[in-house]
């Protein structure tokens, strides 16, 4: 991967894909296996970019279904680490790892489906209902209810009533 493609196409959407991969893994190993090899297939599909839509809705969709794709291949369910051998650059992002609120919210989405973990993660980020049904391949009139429904047992799992 070339250093140019890497920084102008890549580390500007690096929050984005440090928050799915997040989402979908349970130990630092996983989290850095994960990140590469999204960053990897980011690279490898830069040519079936079509600009049918914006590139980081593009970033969102590919990296979502590079994690859920590792998902099924990885099941475990080892407790997650905080990151600390990302490369520099992204650690210099402002995102809050080490934020007790924050990993409590993570681990409660971890414990969606994996097309649930996907829409709340878009939600979070206040993409649209029709952007989220776009990137997750579905009806934005269903996205709606879905949302509510996440929201309810997001809710209930923070609350400790759904282990």
């Amino acid at each position: 991967m070339s250093n140019d493609f890497y920084k102008s196409s890549i580390l500007p959407y690096a929050a984005i894909i440090i928050k799915i991969c997040r989402a979908y893994t349970n130990t630092q190993q996983d989290f850095e296996d994960y990140f590469q090899e999204v960053c990897l297939q980011i690279w490898k599909s830069r040519n079936n970019f079509r600009a049918q839509s914006e590139w980081s809705t593009w970033i969102y969709r590919l990296s979502l279904n590079v994690c859920m794709t590792l998902l099924r291949k990885h099941k475990n369910n080892r407790p997650r680490l905080a990151p600390d051998n990302l490369p520099s650059e992204i650690l210099d992002e402002p995102h809050t790892f080490n934020n007790d609120s924050l990993e409590q919210l993570y681990a409660a989405i971890r414990q969606l489906s994996e097309v649930d973990r996907g829409v709340i993660l878009l939600y979070l980020e206040e993409k649209s209902y029709q952007e989220i049904a776009d990137i997750i391949g579905t009806n934005p009139n269903n996205i709606g209810v879905r949302i509510k429904r996440i929201k309810e047992r997001l809710k209930k799992i923070l609350d400790g009533k759904i282990n």
